[in-house]
């Protein structure tokens, strides 16, 4: 299982053009090969923050100059699965071709159930969508917050534990076939269960932990959760900074009580691997795309 971070699609200082975007994926999807090559089965995960932001700012733009009701964030959610899903099929596609490997490439939009009584949805904290002015918030449904660089005030939203992934075990068949399956992007549209079925949430899952989760479900034998730097630190960017060859679960779970990895970056990835880990997964490896067949390159986090 492979989590792209979020520079697989985004790089910093880029507007996010489709051109852009498909060719950073390209770039990433190259350095899967050495896997490939090796006989691995391939799962992608992916984020879909900047994506989802930017289609919640398209229907806010419709609402305020056409009138048309904002689709909800469930539903932007499936949008953006869709939309970079299609951009890593094709450039996975590109790179199969170029490497002579004879891969099929298959997407699934892929709703995640969470608990409706999950504690998070009383303290949303993830904040999505366009920045607003505090009189334009007024009246406006969700919870609202002012941003802490003083650009406005944004939604935020609850973040919840993901349970269970629908299709897992689809999943999990089409990659022991050998095809490399694109799934969990975003973390998953959150759904809770409605009567015979589910029904869409305002949240967003973390897309490592529900990674992690879908991992654990297809019992793979590793998780690499791809970032923009070569190895976890600790005291990062400081005088004292130490890159981490490897971790125990033990390690990581003390290193984030001294609050050593910055929540908006990696410490859901910590998470993630210890989730994974501890739960009966083999290692998690945690390094940046470029290095990824760099034996000596990431952070591996092990049980002990």
């Amino acid at each position: 299982m492979v989590a792209f971070g979020g520079n697989a699609l985004l790089r910093a200082g880029q507007k996010g053009t489709y051109a852009q975007q498909l060719e950073n994926v390209e770039n990433t999807c190259s350095q899967l090969v050495g896997l490939l090559r090796s006989g691995y089965n391939v799962v992608i995960g992916h984020g879909n923050g900047p994506q989802v932001g930017n289609a919640m700012l398209r229907h806010e733009g419709g609402r305020k100059v056409f009138g048309l009701e904002p689709m909800p964030m469930d539903f932007c959610g499936s949008e953006t699965q869709g939309s970079i899903a299609y951009m890593i099929e094709t450039g996975m596609e590109r790179v199969l071709a170029r490497e002579g490997l004879d891969r099929k490439v298959v997407s699934l939009v892929t709703r995640v159930e969470v608990a409706a009584d999950d504690p998070a949805f009383q303290n949303p904290t993830k904040p999505v969508g366009p920045y607003y002015t505090e009189e334009e918030v007024k009246g406006m449904e969700g919870t609202f917050r002012p941003d802490a660089k003083g650009n406005g005030w944004r939604k935020v939203v609850p973040s919840p534990k993901p349970l269970n992934i629908n299709n897992i075990d689809l999943v999990e068949r089409l990659a022991r076939e050998g095809c490399i399956v694109v799934t969990v992007g975003g973390g998953g549209i959150p759904v809770v269960k409605d009567g015979d079925g589910h029904k869409g949430i305002e949240a967003v899952i973390d897309k490592d932990l529900a990674s992690a989760l879908a991992a654990l479900r297809m019992k793979a034998d590793c998780l690499y959760i791809l970032t923009d730097v070569p190895k976890v630190y600790i005291n990062f960017r400081q005088p004292s900074e130490k890159a981490l060859d490897t971790m125990t679960v033990a390690q990581a779970r003390e290193y984030l009580a001294q609050g050593m990895f910055g929540e908006g970056s990696m410490a859901p990835k910590v998470r993630a691997g210890i989730m994974f880990v501890e739960g009966g997964g083999g290692e998690c490896i945690i390094t940046e795309a470029g290095r990824l067949n760099d034996p000596s390159a990431g952070t591996r986090i092990i049980l002990k």
